[in-house]
């Protein structure tokens, strides 16, 4: 089903899951809030979202090293505390969150983090393809919305399918162990490092 924007934001003002998660609860629930609240709250998300608010400011730096030495990952992932920090758990998150990154090449951690003019271009460029295909506006409003969510889970380490498990995104991974570890968690930055990007061979 179709789901409006005030629906989610409502959704996430009571639950403070991210917007893809409320978009799947919504949708899962017909459009009924209180419903997808206990959907959220049954995968542990509103629970880990109430933890997203308290600061974050220890953790970890972790590098990945992958192919041989032609690609780097460097990933800086926070939480709350230094003994958190020092988990198994934690550590493991941390160096598949590298891999992945070394892996899927995302560009930005979260939607929020895309550029409003990239946004902009990216949706003109499925109007114009739905419109080109002869396509009703409502219909085209749809296949655009529907291909921004695939850009997204492109180009957004939080929304990529998993790696080592497809059916559940990285944003998921990160939301079970909040929910585990009862600690704010937060993928801070990372920066990936391809051998030779970038200079010309004129050889």
């Amino acid at each position: 089903m179709e789901v409006n924007a005030s629906s989610v934001k409502e959704l996430r003002d009571k639950t403070g899951a991210g917007i893809m998660d409320c978009k799947k609860a919504l949708a899962e629930s017909a459009g009924d809030i209180e419903k997808a609240v206990d959907y959220l709250r049954r995968k542990g998300l509103a629970a880990a979202a109430r933890k997203v608010g308290r600061v974050a400011a220890e953790g970890l730096v972790g590098a990945y090293i992958h192919a041989g030495g032609k690609i780097g990952v460097l990933v800086e992932l926070n939480c709350e505390t230094d003994f958190v920090a020092r988990t198994a758990e934690f550590q493991g998150l941390l160096k598949d969150i590298a891999m992945q990154v070394a892996a899927a090449n995302p560009r930005y951690i979260r939607p929020e983090d895309v550029p409003p003019e990239e946004l902009e271009r990216e949706r003109e460029i499925y109007r114009r393809q739905a419109s080109d295909s002869g396509k009703p506006e409502k219909v085209a409003d749809k296949i655009v919305e529907g291909k921004m969510e695939r850009f997204y889970s492109e180009v957004c380490l939080l929304e990529q399918a998993f790696i080592k498990d497809p059916d559940h995104k990285v944003g998921d991974l990160v939301q079970e162990t909040i929910a585990r570890l009862r600690e704010n968690i937060q993928v801070r930055r990372f920066v990936r490092y391809h051998l030779g990007e970038g200079v010309e061979n004129i050889s």
